[in-house]
């Protein structure tokens, strides 16, 4: 009898691959992060968010957490009403992060590098291009902006 409970509990919702001390992925974690970084900086309420993607604000809290694992689809949908494209969502993503996961083959790891130079090839879709923007549009002062933007260009020419 003891064996079919103890079968029982790991099919449930225990340790996730990757996890660390059972409770949330980490990678579920950084993906949330990312949501929460993303859907603020848009200003975009949780409430709003879960109204645009047909589910819950708690369940939006639980994606923010980690608690959560995002299904594919539903990345999707975020990715649309966040505006951004869905490999934002692992941008910055660490090696401590994605921990001891290893990917099966050679070819495979070929893929990932390049799908990050892809990512850092266009710098309008990093995160630190956002906040920068928005940065700029908080100077309410028109002259006072236009002598940001001079400053970062004479920076940038003498790179």
């Amino acid at each position: 009898m003891e064996v079919a409970v103890i079968a029982i509990k790991s099919r449930g919702r225990g340790r996730q691959p990757g996890a660390r001390g059972g409770g949330p992925d980490p990678i579920d974690i950084h993906v949330g992060k990312r949501i929460k970084l993303r859907r603020t900086l848009l200003h975009i309420s949780q409430e709003q968010l879960a109204s645009d993607i047909g589910v819950t604000f708690q369940q939006v809290q639980k994606y923010e957490s980690g608690h959560n694992r995002v299904s594919a689809s539903r990345l999707f949908d975020i990715s649309r009403v966040l505006n951004c494209p869905i490999a934002y969502f692992f941008e910055d993503i660490s090696a401590e992060t994605t921990g001891d996961r290893s990917m099966p083959g050679a070819r495979a790891a070929e893929g990932l590098a390049e799908e990050a130079v892809g990512i850092d090839a266009d710098p309008m879709q990093r995160t630190e291009t956002l906040e920068l923007v928005r940065s700029y549009w908080r100077l309410h002062n028109a002259d006072l902006r236009k002598n940001v933007l001079e400053l970062l260009s004479n920076i940038s020419k003498r790179e």
